[in-house]
């Protein structure tokens, strides 16, 4: 382990005097509940979990406040720290008026990347995972994940989806992309695991997904329902392999996804399926933990029936903890699923078997004592770590004609001028700023301009007017998963066309990169934060070398 990474841990896991009680957003009961003493529908309430966000929470009071509900996933939204804390103090002050006062387990999608924004509920920017990858420091992606975690559980977060072990091995999948550590099962399990663990020494139960593997699907589950025609042996070669290593590694939770696989199962996605979660997940990979599905209320599973349906489904196949969605509502679906279950004894053991493992891990993460601590911030230490992975991850893809370093003698020793081009939603605006800063320093002339993602002519008229008589010209793409931005491309390359000496940098998904092709230099950074674009222009004035290394295969791109 690096030296600083382990002082790192050395120094959090021994400071106890950093720790202090009653932790945010827990409502423990005042005498020890026993989970014989709970009703059937407040057994299947345990199995529940619904999404809430600050302007929807009064919806599921009414669940919450009568023990129908077990779980909360918040959700996204432009909220502050301070405002997500004061919604899970909230949610817990009605699971406190339940029957027997049993606090919620609080779930968060912090994953990065295209799941997750600089801006989403308050907490800190993280990296996507291809960046984590790229960077290839366990070490330092341990860290990073223990003190995000640590912030987590600050907040009053119990359980974390995250990290994605798919394996994205194929370069059109429109959903996954830059979420998954890449297109090497190795990789992707290394890094994967180094990320699991370390929210696990914060105390984050971390729940890999979306078993068996949603890395080679071509639609999205959002929206249809994907088919992964691989072989039994391809997928257990490159896709299962990763939860198989991350479970023999000590994960707690694992998602299943809403995708067929008829090597598998050729008439249930992974989350209907008893021979995926059942066969193989519990009894072939030895997992004894808590499955969960995803989200019913995504078109994939809805396709099928309702979402109580769905629960029920889910629940046979060999789930523990059901994510009913968003869209739902709450008091008429939890009805309905307490009404099947209520008429299949089949049902109402599975049901109890699933429910005591979710009140055990409530007990473990002291929940039902309020013995659980509350870390304190630690938001330079995150940002310190971020700071180091964001300027391994830099990648120099290619270097046609040795550009780099850009250091042009002008005559009469004019300072050169660089023009910078940047597209991007304006939420990552204060991102950006940070690229000029290794030319300011140098006294070179940089002009920059913030196209929109989608670009106009207005957009397209201002960054010629930029790229003109400049030096060098720099450009950056953001492109999600697969999906090309047909006016980012054409606009990109009416600039190319017009200024041949130019650095091309794919700031989010590298698969992007072959829409350029009379891009000379590329840099790929996997993400758009300040660190790794001031990192970039550092690599082009060759003030540091790149040190990433790009995780995807990526045919022709040399």
């Amino acid at each position: 382990m690096k030296k600083t990474a382990l002082a790192l841990f050395i120094f959090f896991f021994t400071a106890g005097t950093l720790f202090a009680q009653a932790p945010a957003g827990t409502a423990a009961p005042k005498q020890p509940v026993r989970f014989e003493d709970l009703s059937l529908n407040e057994q299947i309430g345990q199995t529940l979990t619904v999404f809430v966000d600050i302007d929807s929470a009064e919806v599921f009071r009414p669940v919450i406040e009568s023990g129908q509900v077990g779980g909360v996933l918040i959700q996204w939204g432009n909220y502050s720290l301070s405002q997500t804390r004061a919604l899970i103090n909230k949610l817990q002050s009605w699971a406190a008026k339940s029957p027997h006062k049993i606090p919620l387990l609080i779930s968060i999608d912090y994953e990065g990347g295209t799941v997750y924004t600089p801006i989403t509920l308050g907490f800190d920017y993280l990296p996507t995972n291809m960046m984590l990858a790229a960077a290839g420091d366990e070490d330092a992606t341990a860290a990073l994940a223990y003190l995000a975690g640590q912030e987590l559980k600050r907040a009053g977060v119990h359980i974390n989806f995250s990290p994605v072990l798919d394996v994205n091995s194929n370069p059109h999948n429109p959903i996954i992309g830059v979420r998954s550590f890449g297109s090497d099962p190795e990789n992707v399990t290394k890094m994967g695991i180094s990320f699991m663990n370390g929210f696990k020494a914060a105390g984050i139960v971390s729940v890999i997904k979306h078993f068996p593997g949603h890395g080679d699907t071509s639609t999205d589950s959002h929206y249809q329902v994907p088919v992964v025609k691989a072989s039994e042996q391809e997928l257990q070669r490159t896709h299962i392999a990763p939860f198989a290593q991350a479970i023999r590694a000590g994960a707690q939770g694992v998602m299943t996804s809403h995708v067929i696989y008829p090597a598998l199962d050729a008439k249930h996605i992974a989350t209907f399926s008893k021979p995926i979660v059942q066969d193989l997940l519990r009894t072939k990979l030895n997992f004894n933990g808590l499955v969960l599905t995803d989200s019913l209320d995504m078109k994939a599973a809805a396709h099928y029936g309702t979402i109580a349906q769905g629960a029920v489904w889910s629940l046979q196949a060999g789930s523990d903890m059901i994510l009913l969605g968003r869209y739902i509502k709450p008091q008429a679906t939890v009805q309905k699923i307490q009404t099947q279950i209520a008429a299949s004894p089949d049902l109402r053991a599975m049901v109890k078997q699933s429910a005591r493992k979710v009140f055990e891990l409530k007990k473990q993460l002291g929940l039902l004592n309020s013995t659980a601590d509350t870390p304190a911030p630690i938001d330079q230490a995150y940002r310190t770590q971020l700071e180091q992975i964001s300027r391994q991850a830099v990648t120099l893809v290619r270097d046609r004609k040795k550009l780099l370093p850009f250091a042009p003698q002008l005559p009469n020793g004019r300072k050169p001028v660089v023009c910078a081009v940047f597209f991007a939603p304006s939420r990552f605006a204060d991102q950006l700023m940070p690229f000029t800063k290794p030319f300011l320093e140098k006294g070179w002339t940089i002009r920059s301009y913030n196209a929109a993602l989608t670009p106009k002519a207005v957009d397209a008229k201002r960054a010629r007017e930029c790229a003109k008589g400049a030096d060098l010209l720099v450009v950056t793409s953001l492109q999600w998963a697969d999906k090309t931005n047909i006016n980012q491309k054409n606009t990109i390359q009416a600039l190319f066309d017009e200024n041949p000496r130019n650095v091309f940098i794919s700031t989010m998904s590298p698969y992007d990169i072959p829409n350029y092709p009379k891009a000379n230099t590329v840099l790929a950074t996997y993400g758009l934060n300040k660190y790794v674009l001031q990192t970039a222009a550092d690599i082009i004035l060759g003030n540091q070398p790149a040190q990433g290394k790009l995780p995807i295969d990526l045919p022709d791109v040399k």
